[in-house]
């Protein structure tokens, strides 16, 4: 996939750091096997020195801050490490909340059979997710996160734990994209087309928005879901 333009996607820049709106699709920084180019990569093209301070998974877009220099590295890092920054998302969830609000509390570790999943276990570390319902659909719930740590994919597992999966998780849901067939009751398609394309058929999770103090100043850095995400609620308005 080639992303054009990811200095469009620039969401607030000064001398010690940059913050992107990720696209959906691109990984954050390079994987083990450099299999393939990261935002990481893009921006070291043009910046030349550039530090992560933190990371999405590839299918998740929205707000992901880079830091320019050493210093600056060390300074946001230990502000995500202390949980003095406050991290939102949004997120597509399977099923109709049982609860419109609440908290998950459920330690998580690696998966000691799967390399490069997770899973809830006693042994695992601390991890805290809070939610509260949007809208509510037919077969799907629009919901807002707030996450107090940041563990390697915890609104992904946290969800399935309570029996709601991220929308189009191939690893801890079923991985079905949303087809405008299976929520529309007359659905004819086109002509033109042989096989349905789907509405929605990447992991439905947005980083919205990061809030923190640097410098004496408050930061406050938001992305409005992308276009993907937000066709798909018109969709699901019209068609509940």
């Amino acid at each position: 996939m080639i992303f054009r333009n990811i200095y469009s996607q620039i969401i607030f820049e000064n001398d010690f750091f940059i913050a992107i709106n990720k696209p959906s699709g691109l990984l954050s920084v390079p994987d083990r096997m450099q299999s393939e180019e990261s935002l990481k990569d893009i921006l070291l093209q043009r910046y030349g020195n550039i530090y992560t301070v933190h990371r999405l998974d590839k299918g998740t877009s929205g707000v992901i801050i880079f830091a320019k220099d050493d210093v600056t590295h060390k300074q946001l890092s230990l502000l995500f490490e202390g949980r003095e920054i406050e991290k939102y998302y949004m997120g597509m969830v399977n099923g109709i909340l049982m609860n419109p609000s609440g908290s998950i509390d459920a330690p998580i570790m690696m998966h000691p059979a799967d390399n490069g999943s997770m899973v809830i276990s006693p042994k695992g570390k601390a991890s805290l997710t809070d939610y509260e319902l949007i809208e509510e659909f037919k077969y799907f719930s629009w919901v807002k996160f707030r996450i107090h740590t940041g563990r390697t994919h915890q609104i992904r597992i946290h969800m399935k734990h309570i029996g709601h999966p991220i929308v189009c998780d191939d690893v801890y849901g079923d991985g079905k994209p949303i087809l405008l067939s299976s929520i529309k009751k007359k659905f004819n398609l086109s002509k033109k087309e042989e096989e349905e394309r789907p509405i929605l058929g990447r992991l439905a999770l947005h980083s919205w928005k990061l809030k923190f103090e640097f410098n004496g100043e408050t930061i406050e850095l938001e992305a409005l879901p992308p276009k993907d995400l937000r066709a798909t609620l018109q969709q699901l308005k019209k068609n509940r």
